[in-house]
């Protein structure tokens, strides 16, 4: 069934591009592109779309006000389009804590040309919003017809994991996630006490946005969050965010462990990629790892949660029931590399359980 979809920007060029770009994809149409949310509502009051893209600032209305004004009467699928500016980040942090679930970059300058360049990433946030749960949206605290690049995997970036290193007495949890990501890390890292294990992050987000979503978590967090710089410790009472545009790996000297942050292509389709990160939790944590994998479409962790499975780490994926998109975690589950499947509520309590336990314990494996 076809989707709908309903642009609001106030640049013509940015509406006219956005239109060309989704009109390529047979299972979305572009209902109206419209100048501001006082035209929107118009339109909403004739037919009423199945997914948003709404422009941050704009004439008459702000687009967080017009979010919070559509969450609250008639929950929908909204895609924020964000210039890549700090206050454009800090703003769009501000919606998606209302809602939104995707975030597309639309720079100042030759915004035309970048959007034609990124098609298939909008295209992607697209899809994703269009099957998005919404229901299932924490709401924060106060295909392409032209032919696509091959999607790389984790070999780009690093090779496999052996086996399992000599357990230390650190342990680390690394966790991946995508659409509706921002929302359940906020959920589950704001139900952890202070003295947890070191934590490593990849949230599929555009550079920029990772340093202000960090920032806002550390504000509402007993543990210390923050966007994660080369050589960082992962330590207890720390939680490291991938940078958007940049890998992250975990490395270890000794007992000790530290992450690096790097360039490279896109993994997965993906940069920062839970692939990437997943790989190298497998290669040099083994069973002192615990990996889970939430909410999100498209495969990326899938197979790097198997690779952690295989060496020893305990893996956990959330439940279809509590997730805005079922993609990730399923695609994982389908690859036989999940120990454990459980909702958004628990896993807080299984990253404590695996924390304070003596040994690790994988009763109830999934078949």
């Amino acid at each position: 069934m076809t989707k709908k979809v309903l642009i609001v920007d106030d640049s013509a060029v940015i509406r006219q591009v956005l239109t060309d770009i989704i009109s390529k994809d047979p299972d979305l149409e572009v209902m109206a592109a419209v100048a501001d949310p006082i035209f929107a509502m118009r339109r909403m009051e004739q037919s009423w779309p199945d997914v948003i893209m709404l422009d941050v600032e704009m004439p008459r209305m702000d687009g967080i006000t017009f979010l919070k004004k559509v969450m609250s009467e008639h929950p929908t699928p909204i895609v924020m389009c964000s210039t890549l500016t700090t206050k454009g980040a800090e703003t769009t942090m501000q919606a998606i804590a209302a809602g939104a679930v995707e975030i597309i970059e639309k720079p100042k300058i030759n915004p035309k040309e970048y959007l034609s360049d990124e098609s298939k990433i909008i295209l992607d946030a697209v899809r994703s919003a269009a099957q998005a749960n919404i229901s299932n949206l924490h709401i924060s605290k106060p295909v392409p017809q032209k032919q696509v690049a091959p999607k790389l995997t984790a070999d780009a970036m690093l090779s496999p994991a052996t086996g399992a290193m000599k357990q230390t007495t650190d342990r680390i949890v690394a966790m991946g996630t995508s659409t509706g990501g921002v929302q359940a890390l906020e959920a589950v890292l704001t139900s952890l006490p202070r003295v947890c294990p070191g934590i490593v992050v990849v949230q599929h987000m555009p550079e920029k946005f990772t340093a202000t979503f960090a920032q806002r978590l550390d504000s509402l967090c007993a543990m210390e969050v923050k966007e994660a710089e080369n050589m960082d410790r992962v330590v207890q009472g720390r939680v490291l965010i991938a940078p958007g545009g940049k890998h992250l790996t975990l490395k270890r000297s000794g007992a000790q462990y530290h992450v690096e942050v790097v360039d490279g292509p896109l993994v997965s389709r993906h940069r920062p990629s839970v692939d990437v990160l997943f790989r190298s939790v497998a290669k040099f944590a083994g069973k002192n790892a615990l990996g889970v994998i939430m909410t999100g479409m498209g495969d990326d962790g899938a197979s790097g949660i198997k690779e952690m499975h295989d060496v020893g780490a305990l893996t956990i994926a959330q439940d279809e029931a509590t997730c805005v998109v079922y993609g990730m975690p399923k695609e994982a589950v389908n690859r036989g590399g999940i120990d454990r499947i459980t909702s958004l509520m628990n896993i807080p309590q299984e990253i404590m359980n695996f924390y304070q336990s003596d040994e690790i314990n994988r009763s109830g494996k999934c078949a």
